[in-house]
């Protein structure tokens, strides 16, 4: 292999790095942590998703979606 193709190579591979550390970070625009009391113990648990819906949903599956939430603050990233 020579120095110009090992170039080309390490470059294509930091590209496609940079492209699957951007999209997955790009779809994360809203960040919700919610506090729930399950069976008279706390429990937090905080999730990311593109809207503060699909976070709040992500927050309901960490935290049990049976159990209404204490507190919930959302922000956009």
């Amino acid at each position: 292999m020579t120095a110009r193709t090992k170039g080309l190579t390490l470059l294509v591979v930091a590209g496609f790095v940079a492209f699957l550390l951007w999209s997955t970070l790009s779809s994360q625009r809203v960040e919700c942590a919610v506090t729930i009391d399950f069976r008279g113990r706390p429990g937090s648990a905080t999730a990311s998703g593109a809207s503060e819906e699909s976070a709040t949903r992500e927050d309901e599956t960490i935290a049990c979606a049976n159990t209404p939430p204490v507190t919930r603050r959302c922000r956009t990233l």
